[in-house]
């Protein structure tokens, strides 16, 4: 079920089953919000079950640094705006990946990793990135990371 995702009221739908699931709540109305006031966009995601090509396309480009996420797949989402394929998988975890890629050119290709208020970095990115903290009205303290993408996806 395809689903819009409301930053005013926040909806845990979809993500019930995660340890952490009111902050991953916000942090996917943090993006959505983001979408919205940034390039109009409504962003919108389905269950996972649903687009396993998205999760398929992630995890090949998480490859590329030797990344197997252990946390099962809840929602994913994928769009274009602004000449940007944006691609999103949200872990039972409280771990939402995201992947940039630039159409035109290779002038904007990178994975960012986004961490849940209250869950424990994963161990599969423990040793291989730092992750700096940022404040959210929606999801409280979340901690990011990036690598660039190198490949042609």
């Amino acid at each position: 079920m395809a689903g819009i995702v409301d930053f005013v009221n926040v909806s845990t739908e979809g993500l019930e089953s995660s340890p952490v699931v009111d902050a991953l709540a916000g942090l996917r109305a943090n993006e959505a919000r983001y979408f919205t006031n940034k390039y109009d966009h409504v962003f919108t995601t389905v269950a996972a079950a649903e687009s396993p090509d998205i999760i398929d396309r992630v995890n090949l480009i998480l490859l590329e640094r030797d990344i197997v996420t252990t946390s099962t797949p809840l929602e994913v989402s994928d769009f274009v705006v602004a000449g940007l394929r944006m691609s999103y998988v949200f872990y039972e975890s409280g771990l939402a990946v995201n992947v940039m890629y630039t159409i035109a050119d290779d002038s904007k290709r990178a994975v960012g990793f986004k961490l849940s208020q209250g869950m424990d970095v994963p161990p599969e990115l423990a040793e291989k990135f730092k992750f700096a903290r940022q404040k959210s009205k929606l999801a409280g303290e979340i901690r990011g990371s990036y690598f660039v993408v190198k490949g042609e996806y």
